[in-house]
């Protein structure tokens, strides 16, 4: 009988059963979710601390200093808001401001309202219509306004041409030159230019309303007006709410618009809180006091914020 003889000396696989390597303190703080949170946090952080708290604060001391062009500031307290107080352009920069402010909100809300349910209808080239409606508010402010000051000139004013012609009127209209006139051409360029930011929002809150509530509603015998007042207006109102919202802060802290096509004048009779300060604290260089003008907006502003906000939170 043969021998069989089998070799003893094969390699044998053996697992292996080293420890597996401990993460990094940094990984092990990483995968911590508060740790995690602040680090993808802080660059935004640095941001908001760079480009808005230090700029804040330096306005606050600014508007309680003396601060002028060349030379270090002192305390003073509240003396910049006195002498504001005291300003009779100021005071009227203040009621122009609101004036401003709340005419053309809620003119921009009623054309942005009515422009949202026609463009929410079917129609031929509904598309193009729709972004063509965004011209006015993504054309550069400063380019837009400088059209429309070559409209309201005294001399080469298109809209005295027309109306001259059709017989309206045999002189030119000074449209920039009394101060009643220039502030109502100032809230017609506002309300161009933001109507379509409103219309467009708008819209886009119009198309979330199911349809079968209006049907149901016109069952049930409502008119039109009556579907829009007790249907449409309730459900869309969070959204009209927080675009008067931008509107009115963007509003109130116009200056290009202003700035471009009036200077404040004439005879100071359209500025704003906006274009006063600027006028102080770069032309006049009294920085102090013109810090104390952009301030005077914050308290308002925050009212407002703050209670619209409330009555968003309160709806819902």
């Amino acid at each position: 009988m043969a021998r069989v003889t089998v070799a003893t000396d094969v390699p044998v696989a053996v697992p292996d059963v080293r420890r597996p390597r401990r993460p990094g303190r940094l990984s092990e703080l990483l995968e911590k979710q508060h740790v995690l949170a602040g680090v993808l946090l802080a660059p935004t952080l640095a941001i908001l601390l760079l480009f808005i708290a230090y700029p804040f604060v330096l306005g606050i001391w600014l508007a309680v200093s003396d601060k002028v062009v060349g030379r270090p500031g002192n305390f003073v307290g509240l003396d910049n808001f006195r002498v504001n107080l005291n300003d009779s352009i100021f005071l009227r920069a203040f009621q122009n401001t609101f004036i401003y402010t709340f005419i053309a909100t809620a003119l921009k809300l009623a054309l942005g309202m009515g422009a949202a349910l026609l463009l929410n209808h079917h129609f031929r080239f509904k598309r193009i219509v729709r972004a063509s409606m965004l011209l006015p508010w993504i054309v550069p402010t400063v380019l837009s306004t400088l059209a429309w000051q070559w409209m309201f000139d005294a001399t080469f004013s298109v809209f005295n041409w027309v109306l001259m012609n059709v017989g309206i009127i045999s002189d030119r209209i000074l449209w920039l030159g009394d101060g009643v006139l220039a502030m109502g051409c100032l809230i017609a360029v506002n309300v161009w230019r933001g109507m379509p930011f409103f219309a467009i929002t708008l819209l886009a809150g119009l198309q979330t309303v199911n349809p079968d509530l209006h049907e149901a509603a016109e069952i049930d015998g409502a008119n039109a007006w009556q579907r829009f007042w007790r249907v449409t207006l309730p459900l869309i109102k969070p959204i009209m709410l927080v675009v008067v919202l931008f509107s009115m802060i963007a509003t109130f802290a116009d200056f290009q618009l202003i700035y471009v096509l009036t200077r404040g004048g004439p005879y100071s009779s359209t500025h704003v809180f906006g274009t006063y300060a600027y006028e102080i604290a770069m032309r006049a260089a009294k920085l102090g006091q013109g810090a104390s003008i952009s301030l005077f907006l914050f308290p308002f502003l925050l009212t407002v914020i703050v209670f619209q906000l409330w009555y968003i939170r309160k709806s819902d």
